[in-house]
């Protein structure tokens, strides 16, 4: 008797054993189908057996095991299963969160067959159709013709890389008989690197030093400011590992930041095969990448987090830019550390990983302070003519501020107009108005299911809340008193832009935050505008404060920054420093000198002080040594238990009991358990929250605590709505 061990998504961590006569130890890391209760759904066999703790006459049998798609590699599965061990998170709900969907949907057992299909052909048909016979008004037609034309057939990744209408385009001409479909021939192209790109003296150094460890596990902090050519160190790098036959793997923090990367990859290997993972594919085009990053068939893998757990045969290093970045850690369901498990990774296949930033995370500069972590530096911009900006604080104490801008900064963009030079103007909060309130007895609009104000949003008159999503119109009396005399306070994305179209109405403004990106391609048409010289004064929030390269912008105003320092998380300031370096490097970074200007009322403070002198590593020993004098990381290691229910008190007696369960041994005495309090944002999408901190000295004595409180957690009753989680090294608390 055959039996299966499978990870199934669902919150129990366990396998669950289902009966499978034909099944041997080469079925472990496939696809298998199965019923579970009342449904079907998919999962992985992670073990085969021979004998189960269920009766035999109760276990059903597997409905199918999908033997045309590879296994999972043994590495893959290892690092599942250190995710699941390391973040105490059912092991099954890990496998499901790093698989594109389709391959464990029982709907689509021929998951193989979505590889094939992806070039487009002329017909018999279409040989016989020139350009004239497309209408001159469709350039994109025409353009899509004439590389068929040209090339005789488009692959997957030509059109990917063409506009983003060309599936339709593509099946209108299908539709006319002119283009098909045929099956990828794949075929293996000559190696080819395009670059006349002569790197600086840093930048010989850092390829020269990484060079020469390619062939072993090193993490490599490459710390460079703004501009100072960290891709091109990467792409340098990744050359000589896919000339090598390897694969290479590319992690950035955001899909916005994929687009303008990828492009840059794409032109530097153009006979490399390049696929990108993000959740903005649909779910054919994910495992369409995956089945080639599994296949060795994609030289280079760009992605977002998720990318983490592609599999990767010929993994030869792994590069994860802007590392600081808060965005690699998931922060619902499957609470990881994409760049932490990046390195764990680049162990587990003995290979380099290279973490890029102009504004390394604390934790990661400490590693390197340390001697864990290599450290390379570039001091100066890689163009010979691009100088660091100079940046001034505006003291907004003594500087009158109207509608959000003193007369300095106004000063500043009209003659940034009048020298044909782009500007910035950045503030990190988008819709109109942050708060709507009532003059005459107070009252705040606030969000009916979170502990937040309403955000108002005028163009579309409405208040919505950013955390939980509820929307309702403005009212035109306050709900309390009657008073109509009810006013926006403060300023958001949409009011600043506002405010410039009156004040500079020859202008061409363009307002970048997640409202006017919500279309599939608006992100990559609002970046051609931008390049293409379109727009005059971008008004943008953390959207555009990384990894873009705006030739043409001299100018950058930074509003309503001192918001961060009110904040009581201790990673605030940091990220706030990191946040105001990055957006300032947007400025001056070829031909231009760059200006930046911060309002504040705190010019004196030492965030700003060291952010005039562009000094990271000057601010840093600040921080890091507040963070000793504190006990925070990364000079202890932090998890957090929470929960959340329908009541406060709910949350809080389950964290009591849970609280009491912990084992009280000499084992356990650097271990420290806080009391329950409710979260700094109590309420959230209608229910309490509540949490409970645990800190340790050391990374290992905190896992073997939570190892054994983890497994008592799992015992206590949860009744109603009760919901709890178990969060380690969280980003907040």
């Amino acid at each position: 008797m055959t039996i299966v061990q499978v990870a199934l998504d669902v919150p129990v961590d366990r396998l669950f054993d289902y009966l499978a006569p034909d099944a041997d130890v080469a079925d472990i890391g496939r696809c298998v189908h199965v019923s579970f209760g009342n449904r079907k759904c998919g999962g992985i066999i992670l073990a085969i057996s021979h004998a189960s703790a269920i009766p035999h006459n109760k276990l059903k049998a597997v409905s199918f095991i999908d033997r045309d798609t590879p296994a999972l590699s043994t590495s893959l599965l290892k690092l599942f299963e250190f995710c699941s061990s390391y973040y105490h998170h059912p092991i099954g709900q890990v496998i499901a969160n790093g698989l594109p969907t389709l391959l464990r949907n029982p709907k689509h057992q021929a998951t193989n067959q979505l590889q094939h299909n992806q070039e487009w052909v002329l017909t018999e048909t279409g040989k016989n159709i020139g350009l004239e016979d497309i209408s001159s008004r469709s350039k994109a037609k025409r353009n899509i013709f004439s590389k068929l034309l040209e090339n005789g057939v488009i692959t997957a990744e030509t059109y990917q890389a063409m506009t983003p209408y060309v599936r339709k385009q593509l099946r209108e001409l299908a539709n006319l008989g002119w283009v098909a479909q045929q099956a990828s021939s794949f075929q293996k192209l000559p190696f080819k690197v395009t670059s006349s790109f002569t790197p600086t003296t840093e930048q010989q150094h850092a390829i020269a030093k990484i060079l020469a460890h390619t062939d072993t596990f090193t993490p490599w902090l490459l710390h460079g400011i703004t501009g100072s050519g960290k891709t091109e160190i990467y792409l340098q790098i990744a050359a000589t590992l896919l000339a090598q036959q390897k694969q290479v793997l590319v992690l950035v923090p955001e899909i916005n930041l994929t687009p303008q990367l990828e492009a840059v990859f794409r032109q530097r290997f153009p006979t490399t095969l390049l696929v990108s993972l993000h959740s903005g594919l649909n779910h054919t085009e994910r495992l369409q990448g995956w089945l080639h990053a599994q296949q060795g068939k994609a030289g280079i893998i760009l992605g977002t987090r998720l990318a983490i757990f592609t599999p990767i045969p010929k993994l030869g290093l792994i590069i994860v830019d802007e590392e600081q970045d808060h965005s690699f850690k998931q922060q619902d369901g499957l609470r990881y550390s994409a760049r932490d498990l990046a390195v764990y990774r680049a162990r587990q296949a003995n290979v380099p990983i290279i973490l890029g930033s102009a504004t390394p995370s604390l934790e990661s500069y400490q590693l390197a302070r340390s001697g864990r972590y290599q450290l390379l530096q570039l001091h100066t911009r890689a163009i010979s003519q691009a100088t660091l900006p100079t940046i001034r604080c505006i003291d907004t104490r003594t500087a009158p501020v109207s509608e959000g801008f003193s007369e300095s900064i106004l000063k500043a963009l009209d003659q940034s107009l009048r020298q044909k030079q782009q500007s910035l103007v950045f503030i990190n909060r988008r819709g109109y108005s942050p708060v709507l309130l009532c003059k005459s007895c107070n009252w705040i609009a606030t969000c009916g299911r979170c502990s937040s104000r309403l955000v108002v949003h005028l163009r579309n008159q409405q208040l919505r809340c950013h955390y939980c999503g509820d929307r309702q119109s403005i009212m035109l009396t306050c709900p309390q008193c009657g008073d109509p005399d009810i006013l926006p306070l403060g300023h958001g994305t949409q009011r600043i832009e506002a405010t410039l179209t009156k004040q500079f109405p020859q202008a061409n403004i363009l307002r970048v935050d997640r409202d006017s990106i919500r279309q599939k391609t608006a992100w990559r048409t609002i970046l051609n505008t931008i390049h293409r010289g379109e727009a005059d004064i971008l008004i943008g929030t953390q959207l555009l404060a990384k990894g873009h390269d705006f030739p043409n912008l001299g100018l950058v105003c930074v509003l309503n920054a001192d918001s961060s320092l009110y904040s009581t998380d201790f990673r605030a300031e940091e990220h706030l420093f990191a946040q105001l370096m990055q957006v300032a490097g947007r400025a001056g970074r070829a031909h231009i000198h760059g200006t930046v200007l911060i309002q504040t009322e705190f010019p004196q403070h030492p965030l700003y002080q060291a952010l005039t002198q562009q000094d990271y590593a000057a601010y840093a020993q600040v921080l890091l040594a507040a963070r000793k004098a504190a006990y925070f990381p990364p000079f202890s290691y932090l998890a957090v238990l929470r929960a959340e229910a329908p009541e406060l008190s709910e949350a809080l007696t389950f964290l009591k009991q849970a609280a009491d369960t912990a084992t009280t041994t000499e084992e356990y005495d650097s271990i420290q358990l806080f009391d329950p309090v409710p979260a700094y944002m109590v309420r959230l999408k209608g229910l309490e929250r509540a949490q409970l901190l645990i800190q340790a000295a050391s990374r290992k004595r905190l896992q073997i605590f939570l190892d054994d409180w983890y497994q008592k957690i799992i015992t206590l009753p949860v009744r109603g709505k009760l919901r709890w989680h178990l969060d380690v090294d969280p980003l907040t608390i």
